[in-house]
């Protein structure tokens, strides 16, 4: 079983940023690229991927690796879709269960 992570979506909260932040972070996050494909190999963070969104999603891949699906939410049962927790730059990304060894 291997695993694949798509980022789907970066986005720009700049109305929090506004409001909250003392800095001038207005770009989307530069550690990805929408369409930006990664492999998880041995259950281990991507060496190209950022920790932070790794430990943020890791929840989420686990319960794949370990055989779990949200049917509830998703059309495919091998699928997740799951963000990064970075309030004013957030990146979604599609986890998806492959059959590659």
């Amino acid at each position: 079983m291997g695993f694949k992570i798509k980022v789907l979506k970066r986005m720009v909260h700049q109305d929090l940023i506004d409001e909250y932040s003392g800095t001038d972070i207005s770009a989307p996050c530069p550690h990805f690229t929408e369409g930006q494909e990664f492999t998880v190999e041995r259950g281990r963070r991507p060496a190209e991927f950022c920790d932070a969104a790794w430990n943020d999603i890791h929840k989420v891949f686990l319960t794949l690796r370990s055989g779990g699906s949200f049917a509830e939410w998703m059309k495919d049962p091998n699928t997740a879709i799951t963000c990064c927790t970075d309030g004013y730059r957030m990146v979604v990304f599609e986890l998806r269960r492959t059959d590659d060894a």
